[in-house]
């Protein structure tokens, strides 16, 4: 239990640190760049960013949270619990429902950059402090093994 409690962790924490490394600082850099190269440059970070590590964080970090809420028991379940229910509205559902068709329509040329980077950018905000409290809730999960 407590292993797999830790590895929770550590995607909880490399989901959180994807999630603010891109509103605190790839975002920001390509604001200050020319939109056309911006727009380019998030077109092809899109592309990338789809592979299995990011697979791996993405979707292990709420599986794994509820795994180990079934594993628990006690407080330490409801964090756990709370943990995987925070990380998928906050980070899947959120992702699902907008960061991912604001990607597409960037893609697809139907979306600005000007248009694209501020509302992203809030939402990708909303899902790195949603990360960063699941984090907090796996933490104290593990407080209670």
């Amino acid at each position: 239990m407590l292993v797999l409690a830790l590895i929770t962790l550590v995607l909880h924490g490399a989901l959180t640190g994807l999630f603010y490394s891109f509103s605190m600082s790839v975002m920001p850099g390509l604001n200050a760049i020319d939109p056309a190269q911006a727009e380019a440059a998030m077109r092809s970070i899109n592309r990338k960013i789809q592979n299995g590590w990011l697979y791996l964080i993405f979707l292990g970090s709420p599986l794994a949270a509820l795994a180990a809420g079934f594993l628990a028991d006690g407080m330490a379940a409801t964090w756990f619990f709370a943990a995987a229910g925070v990380n998928f509205l906050g980070s899947f559902v959120v992702t699902m429902a907008i960061n991912v068709p604001m990607n597409n329509a960037i893609d697809a040329g139907k979306l600005s950059y000007q248009d694209y980077s501020p509302r992203w950018t809030t939402f990708n905000t909303l899902r790195t402090v949603a990360s960063a409290a699941g984090l907090v809730l796996v933490g104290l999960g593990l407080t209670e093994l």
